[in-house]
């Protein structure tokens, strides 16, 4: 839709009001920053408001910002707002507890976000629906348990701890070492499946039986890399926004705690690009008085994952934006660094 010169910067004051204060917008305050007098604000706040940008309350002479109205914003008048220098040296500073270990580093930047911007954050391990099985490693840890260790060409790295029937030795420790990564290194993780560990005990012939405990380990790893693992952080800081409704935050975080819904709506989302999503946007009934600001990240060039922020309409959507691409930047260089180095 075309907005005249006039009506985008009344629309953007009230946005920006409302953002700052929660709550209705009048057209005094507007007048005063517009310029202009408080009868020619207000006949502009009902054409808005006829154009279904804006929406008055009904205890309320002032507007807020309908979501058509707030995604326009987001769309056409909402300003960049860039990180600082102190701003991205903050952000590295709360990221490195966790950096380049990537077992921690999603929940690392879901608690990162969530610090800084006051609402949930959500990230996403990297997916193994696409990788391939980098490396497969073993530890012993006593005399009849071992450590096998799946790395992938994500990033991720699944462990699993398995007892042997017999005592181990450095020569079988070698063997499961040598087979496994002679078999398996290379292919899809999502390719090694109960069929596939199947056919390769039976290829094993005299080797099957001592092979089978890291058999067994090995799909149970495969099978957690597939996964879309979510860490989620600061799901308290929901409850200081009424606005999200009688038991809003509930049903938020119900929501997130469904994993697989949770990781479609995070993976929707263009790899290289930020996307923002407003109420009903989110094509779910619990996210319906929220936004959702998302950014999906790359290893080693690939698609990899995820990080979100979850908040009220009335979040500030230039600087979470900013904050949420630079977290999804890092993450990716972190984890492909740490790929590079294995």
């Amino acid at each position: 839709m075309e907005l005249t010169n006039r009506k985008q910067n009344i629309l953007a004051s009230i946005v920006n009001g409302y953002i700052r204060t929660g709550g209705p917008v009048g057209s005094k305050s507007i007048a005063e920053a517009a310029g202009a007098s408080p009868a020619t604000v207000r006949n502009e706040m009902a054409e808005l408001a006829e154009l279904g940008l804006l929406e008055q309350p009904h205890t309320s002479a002032g507007r807020i910002p309908s979501e058509r109205g707030l995604r326009e914003y987001v769309d056409n008048l909402m300003p960049a707002e860039p990180l600082s220098d102190n701003d991205r040296l903050t952000l590295d500073a709360m990221l490195a507890k966790s950096a380049f270990d990537p077992e921690r580093l999603p929940g690392g930047a879901a608690h990162t976000l969530a610090s800084v911007t006051r609402c949930l954050a959500v990230a996403s391990a990297p997916s193994g629906v696409s990788a391939k099985i980098k490396a497969v490693q073993f530890v012993q840890t006593s005399r009849r348990t071992a450590m096998l260790i799946l790395i992938s060409s994500a990033g991720t790295m699944k462990t699993k701890v398995f007892h042997c029937d017999f005592d181990l030795s450095n020569e079988i420790m070698r063997i499961f070492f040598r087979v496994l990564n002679e078999r398996v290194v290379g292919r899809l993780v999502t390719a090694v499946n109960r069929a596939f560990i199947q056919s390769l005990a039976v290829s094993f012939n005299d080797l099957a039986l001592l092979m089978s405990p890291a058999l067994l380990a090995l799909l149970e790893t495969a099978q957690e890399t597939v996964k879309a693992e979510m860490h989620v952080s600061g799901q308290m800081n929901l409850l200081f926004y009424p606005e999200l409704g009688p038991g809003g935050a509930r049903r938020v975080m119900d929501f997130i705690e469904r994993q697989d819904e949770a990781a479609a709506l995070l993976l929707s989302g263009r790899p290289g690009r930020v996307q923002i999503r407003i109420g009903q946007e989110n094509g779910h009934n619990a996210l319906a008085a929220a936004a959702v600001v998302s950014a999906r990240y790359s290893v080693n060039g690939a698609d990899a994952g995820a990080v979100a922020v979850i908040g009220p309409l009335r979040m500030r959507y230039a600087r979470t934006a900013a904050q949420t691409a630079y977290i999804a930047e890092r993450v990716g260089e972190m984890l492909t660094r740490v790929l590079r180095e294995e």
